[in-house]
Parts: structure tokens; C-alpha cells; sequence
């Protein structure tokens, strides 16, 4: 089993920048893409970002140039900076792992194994 607990939520204005962070624990050996997925008022499950072991990324058309994945191996951290955000990003943002398939299915969600409780982010204007 993984478990994954996200934090760094919170409210900002439109503009502003935000970095949430996902600590993995358990058996994440055989974890092969972690990704970052939002829930908003108009999308139940959107993928936003992905990242796979040797640091192949993907993301969403919504946040390319804005958002950055990356990860610490070694911390077993996930985490996602968000610059110029907008009031559109405003939702609940869970992490994701996935054991097999690498990031191929991103952004589908329904292939990910584990998800954390999430953490909401706010933008206002």
C-alpha cells in the first residue's frame, strides 16, 4: 500500500503563486508515474500534471507555462508550483501514483492506484 497526503493549499489572489506539496510512505517501489489531478465547479476529475521516474513530465493544455511538476526522490515528495494563477484553478487538488504503465494513460485518472485526501486551493480576483 501508498499512502499520500498533500498540503500547501490555501487562498491567493489572481496572480499568485502556490506550491503543494505530496509525501509518499509505504511500498512506493513499484510506483512508475505520481500526477497531480483537480477537482473544480465545472470538471469533477481533471489531470493537471505527471511525472515519471526519470523525470518525463505532462501537462495539461490549462497549465503549461504556468505549473511545474517535479520530484525528490530521495524525500519521497511530489510537488506542484503554481504561478499566475487564476480564479479558473480554483479547486481541490489531490495527488495521484500509479504502479504499472508509466504516465501513458495521463491525464485519464481512472488507471491511477492511489489517491491522497487533498488539499484546496483558492484563487480570487
Amino acid at each position: 500500500q501508498v499512502q499520500l497526503v498533500e498540503s500547501g493549499g490555501g487562498s491567493v489572489q489572481a496572480g499568485g503563486s502556490l506550491r503543494l506539496s505530496c509525501v509518499a510512505s509505504g511500498y512506493t517501489d513499484n510506483i512508475y508515474c505520481l500526477g497531480w489531478f483537480r477537482r473544480t465547479p465545472t470538471k469533477e476529475r481533471e489531470g493537471v500534471a505527471a511525472i515519471e521516474p526519470d523525470g518525463l513530465t505532462k501537462y495539461a493544455d490549462s497549465v503549461k507555462g504556468r505549473f511545474t511538476i517535479s520530484q525528490d526522490i530521495a524525500k519521497k515528495t511530489l510537488y506542484l508550483q503554481m504561478n499566475s494563477l487564476k480564479p479558473e484553478d480554483t479547486g481541490m487538488y489531490y495527488c495521484a501514483a500509479r504502479r504499472a504503465g508509466y504516465c501513458y494513460s495521463f491525464p485519464r485518472s481512472g488507471s491511477f492506484d492511489y489517491w491522497g485526501q487533498g488539499t484546496q486551493v483558492t484563487v480570487f480576483s
